[in-house]
């Protein structure tokens, strides 16, 4: 047996539980994020009534909105926190807005994808025509 017998078999072993995480990554983030449909694009006026981080901590956040729109909530889809940062856009709570995107189901529940978002007479966008994202 040689030196590198055991380094070796560390290094298989290293590899190989690379290559399932990051196999089992790429299924993960590619079954999380529903696509955009413009068949379904509408525009929506709401008051937004709380601002949503997921994760709330740690890892790379998004941002959601939960816009009072008519009797009921919408939960809206905006894009990366940092997109948002490096544009200098913040939403608060009792903020008047506009936004246009495409109805979604995510997990049984309705999700709106936020193509563009007007605030204040300023708009932002965040995915372009087709809903590719801007970012």
């Amino acid at each position: 047996m040689s030196a590198f017998g055991p380094m070796y078999s560390h290094v298989l072993k290293l590899a190989a539980i690379t290559f399932l995480a990051t196999c089992a990554f790429s299924q993960a983030s590619s079954q999380a994020s529903p696509k955009y449909d413009p068949a379904t694009e509408g525009t929506f006026k709401g008051v937004v009534q709380e601002v949503k981080l997921v994760p709330p901590s740690g890892g790379k956040p998004v941002a959601y909105l939960v816009m009072k729109s008519g009797p009921g909530a919408v939960q809206v889809f905006l894009c990366p926190k940092k997109f948002l940062d490096d544009m200098g856009i913040t939403f608060k709570a009792d903020d008047e807005i506009e936004v246009t995107g495409s109805k979604v189901k995510e997990d049984g529940a309705d999700l709106m994808l936020a193509r563009e978002v007007v605030k204040s007479g300023d708009t932002v966008t965040l995915r372009f025509k087709g809903g590719k994202p801007a970012w």
